[in-house]
């Protein structure tokens, strides 16, 4: 084979995994380049069985949206979507979605995923909306396991305690059968999304977790099975992360006593936020965004020194839970969802907060290129990137801007730990 044969064999070879990578539309492995992440709660869709049990025929979580009313001084509800009361489950809803979400730079929908003893709930946008939308290849999309109990809190009374509907805690057969469903339902799924090739899978509630196998040892048993089980199946591994926090929010919620040796004895590969609040103190009724944004870039310091895995930071784009309070009752801070609130969070204060993220995470040359958005759409918390009548898209914009990402659909990313992740 002569010289110039074999550099036109290179040369087209190289031509093919150029267009290989426009194809797929991913971001080139620059260390520039970020994975942003974006939380997903899947209740605004009607006909989902455990809802209609409860509430009755067709309910949703929009109901408590359209129904929020101003509770204080300059507080500004209802928030009114401006694609109108969409079904999520539907796939050309979701379509619209994924498609916003690409063109503004979000790689990643992390679903709030629930899966109790007696099976999943609000599985419908993921199966029915997520998997048969028309160009699911636009986007990532993967879990984080809500094993946290499920309150009567859709409205809350604020005399009255929630019933527990739905323990978190699972039987291990339970954890053994999720595994499985996971496994063979999801992660083979070619938009799941994976880091160095392992499908990536969050804990939202270790204390759940932990409770669900009676000891710390059996939980890392438990975990351990599950690596073994994804290996198996084809994988090199499990990217498996908990989400970690220092001040409950949720009436169920408890903070573990050691965090950081938690997630090392369970031998986690990563660690994030759900919410800046679960970090930071809301003193006021209206706490300023800034302050919120300070005390959390506090916290990520102190992540930084106390876990020995890599943290992936949280933005927030806002907090007010109001609209799960019933309105007949007075609204003050005495528990979830009577709580204080965060203000001021324009849609250029949360540009800002991205952009200080973005520069924290590229003044590390080794650091992780990964963050998390609460969230897509929190709209009965206040955090919400979806467009509404007052805002438009300026939320999404923001993430554009910042992120400098064109229309591209998205493709699997590998995650830059900041510290050499131990063997699976």
């Amino acid at each position: 084979m002569n010289f110039m044969f074999k550099k036109h064999i290179l040369l087209t070879f190289a031509a093919i995994a150029i267009c290989a990578t426009a194809i797929a539309g991913g971001k080139s492995t620059s260390p520039q380049d970020i994975t942003v992440a974006c939380y997903y709660f899947g209740n605004y869709h009607p006909n989902d069985p455990r809802n209609e049990k409860m509430k009755g025929k067709g309910w949703s979580e929009w109901e408590l949206v359209k129904a929020a009313k101003p509770r204080f001084p300059g507080h500004q509800q209802p928030h009114i979507p401006l694609w109108g009361y969409t079904d999520e489950s539907d796939p050309s809803v979701m379509a619209q979605k994924i498609t916003a979400a690409a063109d503004h730079g979000i790689d990643v929908f992390i679903f709030d995923w629930y899966y109790y003893n007696d099976g999943p709930f609000l599985a419908q946008p993921i199966d029915e909306g997520f998997l048969k939308a028309p160009h699911n290849d636009r986007i990532q999309f993967a879990f984080m396991w809500a094993n946290h109990d499920w309150q009567d809190l859709h409205p809350a009374r604020r005399d009255t305690p929630g019933a527990t509907l739905f323990p978190g805690k699972v039987t291990p057969e339970t954890f053994d059968k999720i595994c499985d469903h996971l496994i063979k339902d999801y992660f083979r799924h070619p938009s799941y999304w994976k880091i160095d090739g392992k499908p990536y899978f969050s804990f939202y509630d270790l204390e759940n977790l932990l409770s669900s196998f009676g000891s710390v040892e059996a939980a890392r048993d438990a975990l351990d099975t599950f690596r073994a089980k994804a290996r198996a199946a084809g994988f090199p591994g499990l990217h498996l992360n908990a989400v970690v926090w220092g001040q409950p929010i949720l009436p169920a919620e408890k903070t573990p006593a050691n965090p950081p040796k938690l997630v090392h004895d369970l031998s986690f590969d990563s660690v994030t936020s759900y919410v800046w609040i679960h970090h930071v103190a809301l003193p006021k009724q209206r706490t300023d965004y800034n302050d919120v944004r300070d005390g959390y870039f506090g916290y990520w310091d102190s992540a930084l020194k106390t876990f020995d895995i890599p943290f992936f930071p949280n933005v927030t784009m806002g907090w007010d839970p109001s609209p799960r309070c019933d309105q007949r009752d007075v609204f003050n801070n005495v528990h979830y969802p009577f709580t204080n609130t965060i203000s001021g969070n324009t849609p250029e204060r949360f540009r800002t907060a991205l952009e200080m993220t973005k520069s924290r995470l590229l003044s590390n040359p080794d650091g992780p290129r990964i963050l998390t958005i609460n969230c897509w759409n929190e709209w009965t918390e206040g955090s919400y990137l979806e467009p509404d009548t007052t805002h438009g898209l300026r939320y999404l914009d923001a993430v554009r801007d910042v992120f400098g990402i064109e229309n591209r659909p998205a493709t699997q990313t590998d995650a830059t730990p900041t510290t050499t992740p131990r063997s699976r």
